[in-house]
Order: C-alpha cells, then sequence, then structure tokens
C-alpha cells in the first residue's frame, strides 16, 4: 500500500495506480474520489473563511448607504416640521360652541 500524499500532489498523482488489488477502472474511480473529496475540503475551507471575516467590500457599501439614509431621515423629519410649523395655529375660542358636547361654563 503506498503512503497517502500531500493534498496538492493528489490532482497530479493517482496514489491507487500501483494497488496490486485494483482493477485500472478501480484505480481510477478512487483517484477520482480522492479528487472530488479534496475539492469538498478546499471549498468548505474557503466556506468557512469568507463566513468568518465580514466582506469588506459589502461592508464599506453598507456604510455609505446607512448615512444616506440617515440623511433621508433628518430631511423628512425637517420636512415634516416645516408642514407643521406652516399650519395655522387655532386660536383658542372663548365664546360657547353650540355644536360642542363640552357643557362646561366660561367666563
Amino acid at each position: 500500500m503506498t503512503s497517502p500524499l500531500p493534498a496538492n500532489d493528489i490532482f497530479s498523482t493517482n496514489p491507487y495506480e500501483s494497488h496490486s488489488s485494483l482493477t485500472a477502472t478501480e484505480a481510477e474511480v478512487l483517484w477520482e474520489y480522492a479528487k472530488l473529496a479534496q475539492h469538498v475540503k478546499l471549498v468548505t475551507q474557503k466556506t468557512r473563511l469568507l463566513s468568518e471575516e465580514p466582506d469588506q467590500m459589502l461592508l464599506a457599501r453598507l456604510r455609505i448607504l446607512e448615512k444616506k439614509m440617515g440623511l433621508v431621515l433628518t430631511l423628512f423629519k425637517a420636512s415634516v416640521w416645516g408642514v407643521i410649523n406652516e399650519q395655522p395655529t387655532a386660536e383658542p375660542s372663548h365664546g360657547y360652541d353650540e355644536n360642542s358636547s363640552d357643557t362646561t361654563i366660561r367666563r
């Protein structure tokens, strides 16, 4: 039996090729499985790297969006304040309003 090869060599050298109890087809199939397993390991490693550290470009774009949304909120509040201030103020009525259900006597 052969010793395990480093991960990078699995793509260039078939470790099952010289095994005496395997046919050529079996050796090829096992080699393909070994290469597939190595690809899955590499994808897993890269996926872990991506999930552990945040995407810097995405964070930068989200910060820009956050600043713009803060500006929009400030402008919206200012617009609402302006609309409220443009409304005429109702002067309090000192007389008796016949349509009102308030029965308080005012002097």
